[in-house]
């Protein structure tokens, strides 16, 4: 498959086309979700991508990861997958992490605009869910800011048993984030981005896989709903591939 009829297929997982996608409309604080059949040959394996700096599991089996962390409420919600027969992985684990408002993960020093701030005693907008029977897990979180040499993303990674499936990125469209940067608090408090999904590297480098994976977005005024479909390879095979990116991306910024 090439790389445009890639990415179309991709995209038309995200956005639910002739019965293929989540249904999700929220009536509350959370969101209704209902799975859907995935048509065979339309389930494109998910892009791996590099981990990044920031991970670590600090152990915390949880859904409501913003630990109250300022921001717009976001709720994400993940289905997994199987990428061969286009079926729900059950019992699959799914890790999520991002930065809060300001840009700064918990859990780390020397970060921030002037790399002065540090939140290694921190978990905040770090959490894990085991996947139901229709493959879905659900988290309520907050929007993530952006910070220096990035474009605003959430982290992913989902193993079955120890076997890792997929380690990702996943990102949002340039004219919402810059919306939110712009019009709401905390976000509108810093200057404005230096990076976007037309310049950050990480997003374009996955292309050449389908990458640059965007969340299909529900936006109300005050919950904003985001979900996404992830194809695995079960097998573990695909992610044994690209094993290799996140002790390299370590080793490359000296962390």
């Amino acid at each position: 498959m090439d790389e445009l009829s890639r990415r179309q297929a991709l995209r038309g997982l995200m956005l639910g086309t002739a019965g293929v996608g989540l249904i999700v409309e929220p009536t509350s604080a959370r969101a209704e979700t209902t799975p859907a059949a995935q048509p065979q040959g339309l389930c494109t394996l998910f892009p791996q991508a590099v981990e990044g700096p920031y991970y670590f599991d600090p152990r915390l089996m949880r859904s409501d990861i913003a630990e109250g962390r300022p921001g717009l409420p976001t709720q994400l919600i993940l289905k997994v997958i199987d990428s061969g027969p286009c079926t729900p992985i059950s019992g699959a684990r799914v890790d999520i992490w991002h930065a809060d408002a300001r840009g700064i993960y918990s859990g780390y020093a020397s970060q921030g605009d002037n790399h002065d701030i540090s939140t290694k005693s921190d978990t905040y907008l770090r959490g894990t869910q085991i996947s139901g029977a229709d493959g879905t897990v659900t988290f309520r979180s907050i929007y993530p800011g952006w910070y220096p040499g990035r474009t605003p993303h959430i982290h992913v990674k989902v193993f079955l048993d120890a076997l890792t499936l997929v380690t990702s990125q996943i990102y949002f469209e340039n004219e919402l984030s810059a919306r939110i940067y712009r019009d709401r608090q905390p976000y509108a408090a810093r200057p404005k981005q230096d990076t976007d999904n037309n310049s950050d590297f990480i997003f374009k480098s996955e292309e050449h896989e389908g990458g640059g994976i965007i969340f299909t977005v529900k936006d109300k005024p005050d919950l904003l709903v985001a979900s996404l479909i992830i194809a695995v390879d079960r097998t573990g095979d695909a992610a044994k591939r690209a094993m290799g990116w996140g002790p390299y991306f370590r080793q490359l910024i000296g962390l």
